[in-house]
């Protein structure tokens, strides 16, 4: 039980990293406040970095690990691209992330609750994950 659980806490872990540093890709592009830049530029160095950490974990289970749903992917791509065509602005780049962080940290919590099996590596990185989109929410707030 705790290494099934561990398996599928790092998958979600995994899903959910890459679709930050997908969602903060697709914006970086459209902003224009170099402090902004700087917080998602830092978060998704943060992410990368945690991705690298889940892969290793998974590696040990000999697990490829979990690609974002392509459904949700592509939903918070139109989002995207929609809200950004309407008024490419900091603020539309701001209510976005939010958006997608405040999705990532209550995913995150409750896939912490379904696996309370999972080891403590597992939990630690879920957990740091949820910190990260907790504070990139609050960097931006200023811009809301």
């Amino acid at each position: 039980m705790v290494e099934q659980d561990t398996i599928k806490l790092l998958r979600e872990c995994d899903a959910g990293v890459k679709m930050g540093v997908s969602s903060i890709d697709e914006v970086q592009e459209f902003v224009y406040s170099d402090k902004l830049r700087q917080y998602l530029s830092k978060c998704r160095d943060e992410h990368k970095k945690l991705e690298r950490e889940i892969e290793e974990q998974l590696g040990k289970y000999h697990d490829d690990g979990k690609e974002p749903n392509p459904i949700a992917k592509g939903m918070s791509w139109m989002k995207t691209n929609v809200k950004l065509a309407m008024n490419e602005s900091d603020h539309t780049i701001a209510d976005l992330i939010t958006d997608g962080c405040n999705m990532g940290v209550k995913s995150l919590n409750r896939y912490l609750n379904q696996y309370k099996a999972a080891d403590e590596v597992s939990k630690d990185i879920a957990k740091r994950l949820i910190n990260l989109e907790e504070e990139l929410t609050v960097n931006v707030r200023d811009f809301l």
